[in-house]
C-alpha cells in the first residue's frame, strides 16, 4: 500500500508537470530562423573597412554598407541592424548605432540601403534611428573588429515598442 501511495504521488507530479509544460508561452517554444547577410557593395569585403565606411573623424565618409539579406522569413515587415565594435566592450550590442528599416521582402530577399553617419535627418526613406545614431568604425586604425547583428522582425506600426523577432543574422564588416 505504501508503494501505491508513492506511485500515485509520482503520477500526480508527472501529470501536473506535463500540464504546466503545455501552458508554456508560445514565444519560448519556437526557435528563431537564420538570415543570410551579404554586402551589396563590392567595396565592403569583411576584411578591412573601406574608407567610405570609416568615421569622418578618422578621414572617411562614415557610411554604413548596403546589405543584401536572403532567407528573410514570411511576416517580416522590418529589419533592425545593430552596429558594434567587438574589440571595445562599451561599443558592443549596438554601440555604433541601431538602425531600423521598413521592408517588404520579395521571395525572401531584401536590400538595405547605406545609412550616413551620425544623423537623424537625411536618412533614406523607410529607415529610422532605433537606438543610438549610426557612427562609422572609428578606432583610429587599431585593428578593431566591426560587426552588424541583423534582426528580421514583425513590428506593430501602431505601437512600435511591440515587435517579434523572427530570424537573426550576423556579418563581419571588417577591421579598422
Amino acid at each position: 500500500m505504501n508503494i501505491l501511495k508513492r506511485m500515485s504521488g509520482m503520477a500526480l507530479v508527472g501529470l501536473s508537470l506535463s500540464a504546466c509544460q503545455t501552458m508554456t508561452p508560445y514565444e519560448a517554444a519556437s526557435p528563431l530562423g537564420h538570415i543570410t547577410v551579404a554586402f551589396a557593395d563590392a567595396a565592403w569585403t569583411g576584411k578591412d573597412v573601406p574608407k567610405d565606411g570609416i568615421c569622418k573623424r578618422n578621414g572617411g565618409n562614415g557610411n554604413a554598407p548596403m546589405l543584401a539579406l536572403s532567407d528573410v522569413p514570411d511576416g517580416t515587415n522590418a529589419v533592425i541592424v545593430k552596429f558594434s565594435d567587438r574589440s571595445y566592450q562599451p561599443n558592443n550590442n549596438g554601440g555604433h548605432g541601431t538602425i531600423g528599416y521598413w521592408v517588404t521582402p520579395s521571395q525572401g530577399s531584401v536590400t538595405l540601403p547605406s545609412v550616413p553617419e551620425t544623423t537623424t535627418t537625411g536618412l533614406p526613406e523607410g529607415t529610422w534611428k532605433e537606438g543610438k545614431v549610426y557612427a562609422g568604425p572609428c578606432s583610429g586604425g587599431r585593428g578593431n573588429i566591426y560587426e552588424a547583428d541583423v534582426y528580421a522582425v514583425h513590428k506593430d506600426k501602431t505601437n512600435e515598442k511591440l515587435s517579434r523577432t523572427l530570424a537573426t543574422g550576423l556579418i563581419r564588416l571588417g577591421r579598422f
